[in-house]
């Protein structure tokens, strides 16, 4: 991390700190009167150079050095009245902290705007300072394990300046929860392969919820066979790092609203086994289990916020790797459903070892199930990096997840799921294929999947291929994988009911 952050609120500017640093966001075009007036607010005194910077068209973020000793930097955010969105704020807060990286700041002052001047943007007030708060949290991300010279964090101290001090240190209390879940998820998908194996996956996640009272099972090799999960045993079968599956059991203190499993896939490492990848399509498949992590950190924060309802996370953890042993394309498998499959490409094996996972988490008897898979090219072909394919057939399930996106700014968006396209993996000597043809390739993936589904549980399926790759969206998902997914389904979970 760049710093040990520590948030607070108060309702005026600290002035006995020397190193200190203002945050103010400013609507677009204001006249120099009303602009000296948003600086006096501060306790700053105005200047000509100050609101030279502001007007520049080109400008949106600056800094400004002071000599008084007091203020080190001064960071105006404009606002413009056509672009804000509900990301505005945590995005422009990550890049605050991302800029003062290498300076010497131990306090900064965040003026939040009038909530008035915002509320058609936010589902609540208190869920807006939580923006702020997450924003804090996700420029200050950094995966810096295995670098021989650290630089050491030191403490910064963010206050959020507010009339309304209660809403806010209820909003940081509940996203330092939320965000300690998020952080350990991004660990989790930024470790490299060579030390995240399966076991020892499996392994930190039992050390780190069952600290807040999760109860975690890892069933072996031996457990696997036993359970006649063989789908995942073929995917693993050359790796020297055995499969598991990782079953987490979440339940709250109060009578749940619900039980809901959440299934995720766990490809510690995929080298698309025989159907070999290229060497630049394997430089980020240590991220190819970020939808088990994403399950992993969805139920932390769960456990850690005390949500009304019972979670089940189911993660099938394999490496893909190629030896003697390997599974071949040609071969058919007999799934844990008694439902085979042929095995066209062995590069899709993802939704293989979903097959297991899926069945599994239905014999629970869960009220839902929504899946999370690092599964197809084809879904950021379809949609960029910007949003993650929804599959689902149950129209309510689809409109929460698609709020609760709009409202992360984890955004899904529905893809078709007729039936159509079920004979484009249909196959001559076996139930399904595991591979259909170049079009359509995410839905015929996961029509595959809907077939290990008892059909009578609200399914979905969410294709996070894209989303959950570092990418160039804004200032917190440049430089590392994201950790996307558990602010999305905390807030389903929010306000699902």
């Amino acid at each position: 991390m760049l710093f040990n952050l520590k948030f607070d609120a108060v309702k005026e500017i600290s002035k006995s700190v020397k190193e200190t640093g203002v945050v103010l966001f400013i609507h677009e075009e204001l006249s120099k009167t009303v602009f000296k007036k948003e600086i006096e607010k501060t306790g700053l005194m105005f200047s000509e150079t100050i609101f030279q910077k502001y007007s520049d068209k080109e400008s949106k973020t600056f800094s400004y050095q002071f000599s008084d000793g007091r203020i080190s930097s001064l960071h105006i955010i404009k606002l413009k009245k056509d672009k804000i969105t509900n990301d505005t704020f945590r995005n422009e807060i990550a890049g605050v902290i991302k800029n003062i990286a290498d300076n010497n700041i131990s306090l900064i002052h965040i003026f939040t705007p009038k909530f008035s001047s915002i509320n058609n943007l936010f589902s609540s007030e208190e869920y807006f300072y939580q923006t702020l708060v997450e924003g804090a949290f996700l420029g200050n991300y950094e995966f810096d394990v295995y670098k021989s010279k650290k630089k050491k964090a030191h403490q910064l101290q963010i206050n959020l300046v507010t009339e309304n001090t209660v809403k806010v240190k209820k909003a940081i209390k509940k996203s330092q929860k939320l965000m300690n879940a998020v952080v350990f998820t991004r660990d989790l998908v930024n470790e490299p392969a060579i030390t995240l194996t399966p076991a020892e996956l499996a392994k930190r996640t039992k050390i780190e919820l069952t600290k807040v009272g999760v109860k975690v099972n890892v069933f072996n090799k031996k457990q696997l066979k036993e359970k006649k999960m063989n789908a995942i045993l073929a995917v693993g079968s050359a790796s020297p790092n055995d499969p598991c599956l990782i079953v987490l059991n979440y339940k709250p203190k109060v009578k749940a609203k619900r039980k809901i499993a959440l299934v995720g896939k766990g490809v510690t490492y995929d080298t698309g086994g025989l159907s070999i990848k290229p060497t630049q399509g394997m430089l980020e498949m240590k991220a190819d289990m970020a939808g088990g992590a994403a399950v992993i950190g969805i139920i932390k924060a769960a456990a850690e916020l005390h949500l009304p309802y019972e979670l089940i996370g189911v993660v099938p953890a394999v490496e893909n790797a190629i030896n003697g042993n390997a599974y071949k394309p040609g071969d058919v498998i007999k799934t844990a459903s008694g439902k085979s499959i042929e095995v066209k490409d062995t590069d899709a094996e993802g939704r293989i070892i979903l097959a297991d996972a899926l069945e599994f988490a239905s014999k629970q008897k869960p009220d839902e199930i929504i899946d999370f898979a690092t599964l197809t090219g084809s879904v950021a072909v379809a949609l960029g990096l910007y949003a993650a394919g929804l599959f689902t057939k149950n129209d309510k399930l689809a409109g929460s997840l698609f709020n609760a996106g709009m409202s992360t700014y984890e955004r899904v968006w529905r893809l078709p799921f007729w039936d159509d396209y079920n004979k484009l993996i249909d196959s001559d000597i076996a139930d399904v294929s595991n591979l259909g043809p170049r079009w359509g390739g995410a839905i015929t993936a996961g029509k595959f999947l809907e077939k290990f589904v008892d059909e009578k549980i609200p399914w979905a399926h969410l294709d996070i291929a894209g989303t959950a790759i570092e990418n160039d969206m804004n200032n917190y998902s440049k430089k590392w994988h994201t950790g996307f997914g558990v602010r999305l389904i905390i807030d389903y979970l929010d306000n699902v009911g």
